[in-house]
């Protein structure tokens, strides 16, 4: 099972929790009802932009989407995953510290 289905299910068993349509969430998000189709089916990788705005959406955290999707932790081919379950944990400060950190380190490596 691909990350992108797992997060896509967790995006449908929250939108089905607060009896919203695809289209109804699509709306809330500024996305076309297609989309959230996609997400839910796992067949689209979303930005963490567009994670973002379906979980505000849903009134729910970014942790809910990403919680105990623990066979991806390990996976080296999942290396922004887990630097992201590490982000997370952090105080919004320090998130933005990383960011400028992550951005000169970007830079160096371009």
């Amino acid at each position: 099972m691909s990350i992108a289905f797992e997060i896509g299910q967790r995006i449908r068993f929250y939108r089905k929790k607060k009896h919203l349509t695809q289209e109804q969430l699509a709306e809330l998000c500024n996305f076309h009802p297609t989309y959230i189709g996609q997400l839910e089916r796992g067949e689209k990788n979303a930005t963490l932009e567009s994670i973002y705005k379906v979980a505000q959406s849903l009134n729910i955290s970014l942790s809910q989407l990403f919680e105990n999707i623990e066979q991806y932790e390990n996976s080296t081919d999942n290396i922004p995953f887990r630097i992201y379950q590490q982000l997370i944990k952090l105080p919004l400060e320090k998130q933005k510290k990383m960011e400028k950190i992550f951005q000169e380190i970007f830079s160096i490596l371009q």
